[in-house]
């Protein structure tokens, strides 16, 4: 898999788009396992009941982490493994943060529009060899947009209100501009699904 689709796998918004020109010795699966072995054990161990202190610090780590791995997604035997792990990272972080504001089914609708925009980029990309255009990943705001924001809302008091409109309005975009791109694109549909089943028999 090529560093290129990689990138795009992650959903990086501009505050990974920064962190990730830094250069690092450390592979980028490490990172990304680093960035996210906190928050997951946070998460095991306090549950609900952990403080915003804390929330803030695990979150703050994992966006660092997750950012600074994308420097290095194009080396390492594991690279395949990398978006996986954002995914988790960004998964767990929201739903952890709709819990500590009691807004665990708004977090969830939350995730069900992003698990549909990264659906989409994963199978835009392969059938058609197009990704959504440049505005649509600055509308998402990149998964560690999206971590940082769920937690100034959660400090703002807002959940789960803030959860309900944003996955509305991310749902709303991320669905009306895929059906557009899938209907109005009339470009020639790539074989690299295929090629890359090929590749593993």
């Amino acid at each position: 898999m090529s560093a290129a689709t990689l990138t795009v796998y992650r959903d990086d918004g501009p505050i990974a788009g920064a962190l990730g020109r830094v250069a690092a010795k450390v592979p980028a699966a490490a990172l990304a396992l680093v960035a996210a072995l906190p928050l997951v054990a946070a998460l095991a161990i306090e549950g609900d009941g952990a403080s915003d202190a804390l929330a803030g610090v695990v979150v703050g780590w994992a966006i660092v982490l997750g950012s600074l791995s994308r420097a290095r997604t194009e080396t390492g035997r594991f690279r395949w493994g990398v978006p996986p792990l954002i995914r988790l990272t960004e998964y767990a972080g929201l739903l952890w943060i709709g819990a500590l504001g009691d807004a665990l089914p708004a977090a969830f609708a939350l995730v069900c529009a992003l698990a549909y925009r990264h659906y989409d980029l994963v199978y835009r990309l392969r059938h058609r060899g197009v990704t959504p255009p440049r505005w649509v990943d600055l509308a998402g705001l990149g998964w560690e947009g999206r971590l940082l924001l769920g937690y100034v809302l959660l400090l703002a008091g807002a959940l789960p209100l803030a959860f309900y409109v944003l996955a509305g309005i991310l749902g709303v975009v991320f669905v009306a501009e895929s059906v557009i791109g899938w209907t109005h694109d009339t470009r020639r549909v790539t074989t690299v699904y295929e090629e890359e089943e090929d590749e593993g028999q």
